[in-house]
């Protein structure tokens, strides 16, 4: 607990106001000792590289005390010296061999550690074999307490790693109650920020009559919100993959922010107020959408990350659909200001748990504080983080190019990621619909009040359990079982689920078009709605993994780009629904969606088909033989 305190931002603020005297980390403790490998490369001849840049080792600097002695002491013992260097020998044996097993294993795989979008500095922690559990996540049981030999450049630099294999401090070796732990409060937050969206849409008709508006324009409340956590990830995605940063001071400040906004929208005096503090409300509660993926894949090796992943897609697709249960009571007993109310009781507890308990996820984020606590507690500069020596010399621009000009560069040149984007958007547009089309059906057909037109919504949490089961089910019984046999398949292999799901979207947009009438039974429409999110459920679970693994140096721009095109277009279709619906009718408007969806049955087999050949003519995807 102490640990996850620490690492959280209380635990640092308490640390900057103690100037770092409580909540200390193992480097800042005077019993600390690093491991023997790590002594013999300080102490190393002179003659040696390393040697070279040997600074502070005067009893002057602070924690002298635990700085090994110069190599040019006195008292030198050559036999001691002898004995170190044959520890050290020992030492290297062990982790080559540790990494020859992973090597081998992520060989088998074809695929480990390519799909999490970890940032440069991360891939090469990974390379550099910091851990069985973390070289690529390939590691399926405890490995043994080997120290980790760290790695020098030319310059005479030591490589900041983990101490070993079983490093506490790697996000990977964390205890399986710390990552459940985490994961619920990633998923909380991940649904409070989508539920926001939504529990809008019961306080549409009190805006309308409150500030005289038309029903589209009322609507601009929910489209704009989602607009702005489309837009968000763009900025705070790449941000969070920044080591210098991390992920946890993104997750905090906005989400900070996220709350104090919502106080203004839930008193404000003016349309236009609300409509402008709604897109910040999702502006800034956005960075868990793109990036909570990311911090799951920070802990979780890569055969464990499809179930984790599940429950933080699950949280963000009933998000929406739970939001109008949630308000469709309250707000016609206490006003429409009442959902906006819901939303900050919702998100204010899980930013103050954020606050005590989130610690920071990513490796190389870690590494870089840990490189500067060893320089300041041994008084040698010769200890760096790959993160600081790959990003040294980068410039804003680059993070800019990376974060808004590369993601769309890949769509246009790739069609592989062009048709996800083009595909997911549609589902998405489609889903975000419904909350158009329900008021004109279940109040019109079956005299359904508001809250029970917010329970029928309950049907999308039905649709994600059964979903949920399904691919679990999938996952356990079929896939993993072969790659324990015969190692993990080309990225294609994770599409098959979806050859069959890609059809569910059609036949439940269209059973839900003929059936919503008076004289078929409420259950008909909602069990064609249950069939579409369903099937949407899992080929969503196929895409967002086959993505990461086909590309994985752009998968965290590919994510953020992917969430602004859903985003855009779910924003234009709450919009475009009002005149679709009025012009077409419930039936035929919902056809013309459900005749959108066979686009995705066409591409979903095209790319399982012919993905691998596609990929083979990017010039941004991992290639596998």
């Amino acid at each position: 607990m102490e640990a996850i305190i620490r690492d959280a931002p209380l635990g640092q603020i308490i640390r900057f106001l103690t100037k770092n005297k409580y909540l200390q980390y193992p480097e800042e403790k005077p019993d600390f000792q690093l491991p023997e490998c790590w002594v013999d490369l300080l102490n190393a001849e002179r003659g040696h590289p390393a040697a070279a840049t040997t600074t502070g080792t005067t009893s002057e600097t602070p924690g002298a005390d635990r700085q090994p002695r110069s190599p040019a002491s006195p008292d030198r013992d050559p036999e001691k010296e002898e004995q170190q260097q044959q520890q050290r020998r020992e030492a290297e044996n062990n982790n080559n061999d540790a990494d020859a097993a992973a090597a081998e294993k992520a060989k088998e795989e074809n695929i480990d550690g390519g799909g999490r979008g970890s940032s440069s500095g991360d891939e090469e922690s990974h390379g550099r074999g910091a851990s069985v559990a973390d070289s690529g996540g390939a590691a399926l049981h405890p490995v043994a307490s080997v120290p980790v030999v760290p790695k020098t450049t030319r310059d005479g630099a030591i490589l900041v790693d983990w101490y070993y294999t079983d490093d506490a401090a790697n996000p990977y070796n964390w205890t399986r109650r710390k990552k459940l732990s985490l994961s619920l409060l990633i998923c909380l937050y991940t649904f409070v920020v989508y539920t926001s969206s939504a529990i809008y849409t019961s306080s549409i008709d009190g805006i309308r009559a409150r500030f005289g508006v038309s029903g589209i324009v009322a609507s601009l409340g929910l489209a704009i919100y989602v607009l702005g956590y489309g837009v968000g990830p763009l900025l705070f995605s790449p941000l969070s993959e920044i080591p210098r940063i991390g992920r946890n001071p993104v997750y905090i400040v906005t989400m900070f922010l996220f709350v104090i906004i919502s106080i203004p929208t839930a008193l404000v005096s003016s349309y236009a107020g609300l409509v402008v503090l709604r897109f910040f409300q999702g502006f800034f509660g956005s960075p868990c959408l793109a990036s909570g993926g990311a911090s799951l894949g920070d802990m979780y090796a890569l055969q464990y990350l499809p179930y984790a992943m599940m429950a933080w897609v699950a949280a963000a697709y009933c998000g929406p659909a739970l939001g109008p249960l949630l308000s469709g009571f309250s707000v016609p007993v206490e006003g429409w200001r009442w959902s906006l109310y819901e939303s900050i009781w919702a998100s204010a507890p899980v930013l103050i748990a954020m606050f005590v308990f989130l610690p920071e996820t990513s490796g190389p984020s870690i590494l870089l504080h840990r490189a500067r606590r060893l320089r300041r507690v041994t008084g040698s500069d010769r200890f760096m983080s790959q993160s600081e020596i790959d990003q040294r010399n980068m410039k804003p621009s680059t993070v800019i190019f990376d974060a808004l000009i590369k993601p769309m560069e890949i769509t246009i040149k790739d069609p592989a990621v062009l048709f996800v984007q083009v595909y997911t958007a549609i589902i998405y547009g489609i889903y975000y619909s419904f909350f158009e089309v329900f008021p004109l059906v279940y109040p019109v057909y079956y005299n359904m009040n508001y809250g029970e037109v917010g329970l029928v919504f309950l049907c999308i949490l039905v649709s994600c359990i059964f979903g949920v089961a399904v691919y679990v089910a999938y996952l356990y019984y079929v896939f993993d079982r072969r790659a324990a046999r015969f190692g993990f398949p080309a990225p294609e292999a994770r599409l098959k689920p979806a050859l069959i799901a890609c059809v569910g979207p059609t036949i439940g947009l269209f059973m839900f078009a003929w059936t919503a009438r008076r004289s078929i039974h409420w259950i008909a429409p909602t069990i064609g709605i249950t069939i579409y999110g369903a099937t949407v459920f899992i080929v969503m679970q196929c895409i967002f993994v086959y993505i990461p693994l086909s590309y994985p140096m752009y998968a965290a721009s590919l994510f953020a780009a992917n969430d602004f095109f859903r985003s855009a277009l779910a924003c234009g279709s709450i919009i475009f629904a009002h005149p679709l619906y009025g012009n077409l009718g419930v039936a035929r408007g919902t056809s013309l969606l459900g005749g959108l969806s066979v686009i995705g049955i066409i591409g979903i087999w095209l790319l399982y088909f012919y993905g691998a050949k596609l990929r083979s003519l990017s010039k941004f995807t991992a290639h596998y033989e």
